[in-house]
């Protein structure tokens, strides 16, 4: 690590655009040093990349083993990417047909590449994988899995549980990407595709990129969430442990209008974060509005509205460790 004082972060599928933005926030950052691993030198001469960007192909451990060497966290951003046939003509209807490139199928990538990922990276101890994925893996007639018969959401959602039951602490986050402006809409996140449902099931990279890299300022382990359509000046706290508690964690995380979970072991389900006004309330005082809702629960079943974009825990703090699964749109 060139600088002990930071954690080193490395970046597989480098060349996408969601890599490029994460490790443009990532370099900004005091706090952690970036690599990056492509596929080939052509990648890495687009990138920019120098001797932090690493050549390698995932279906190959050998290939691999040198850049996650040495790393605190890894950022798993590599897909298999389906390519159309060429001879489509949309003005003549019907729909344009798909197919993979020999090597690249997603069994080959989405599932044994980032298997292989996994466990080059649990056998050298880092302290914590995020996996960027893509929602509608519940369903196995989903249209994408239809893509070139590559069955591509099914493969990823496979890598999704190895990861979960690696024993590393991770964070999936599924998102529907867009090459839109980040930090401008609010945030919503579920579970197990429910945001399929609604009309917000897409989302901006850079903010998917933000979430993988924001540093969590509250070390508090609480499930908070508030009651929505309750009258704020008439909702109230019972005076009772589990809701002190929620207090106090929802207290310190104002004070930095950072949103943390912990439900460690468990997949999240709704939340909704809202970057107008942090509180709930009139205005910035911690005392108004949201902090007058509070409950603790074991389980979301409402909505919370908090300000900024939360973070996706990838400091190497045992205290800090959550396993889950994200979904975001918004």
């Amino acid at each position: 690590m060139s600088d002990l004082s930071k954690s080193t972060v490395l970046v597989t599928g480098a060349g996408v655009g969601l890599a490029k933005l994460f490790t443009r926030n990532c370099r900004r950052s005091d706090q952690y040093t970036a690599r990056g691993l492509v596929r080939t030198q052509e990648s890495k001469e687009k990138i920019g990349g120098d001797n932090d960007v690493y050549i390698g192909d995932i279906r190959n451990i050998e290939n691999i083993t040198p850049a996650i060497q040495g790393i605190d966290a890894l950022i798993i951003l590599t897909s298999a990417v389906p390519k159309m046939k060429p001879g489509f003509d949309p003005t003549k209807g019907g729909r344009p047909e798909f197919y993979f490139e020999d090597g690249a199928f997603p069994e080959q990538v989405d599932w044994i590449g980032q298997k292989n990922q996994i466990d080059v990276a649990k056998a050298a101890g880092v302290k914590q994988i995020v996996l960027v994925g893509s929602m509608g893996g519940t369903n196995p007639n989903h249209p994408l899995n239809s893509l070139g018969n590559g069955n591509i959401l099914i493969w990823k959602r496979k890598a999704e549980q190895y990861l979960a039951d690696s024993g590393i602490p991770y964070t999936i986050i599924r998102g529907g990407l867009q090459d839109k402006e980040g930090g401008v809409r609010e945030l919503l996140v579920g579970k197990n595709d429910e945001l399929l449902q609604t009309e917000t099931r897409t989302i901006a990279r850079a903010d998917v990129a933000e979430v993988c890299i924001q540093e969590e300022k509250s070390r508090r382990r609480f499930c908070v969430s508030n009651n929505p359509g309750e009258d704020p000046a008439k909702s109230g706290v019972e005076d009772d442990e589990g809701n002190s508690l929620a207090v106090e964690a929802a207290l310190s995380m104002l004070k930095f209008y950072k949103q943390v979970w912990s439900c460690e072991g468990t997949i999240l389900t709704a939340w909704r974060l809202c970057r107008c006004n942090p509180l709930g309330g009139s205005g910035f005082d911690p005392h108004d509005g949201l902090t007058r809702q509070l409950h603790l629960s074991n389980e979301f079943t409402s909505i919370v509205m908090l300000g900024e974009i939360f973070l996706l825990i990838i400091q190497n703090r045992d205290d800090l460790y959550t396993n889950c699964l994200v979904e975001l749109g918004d």
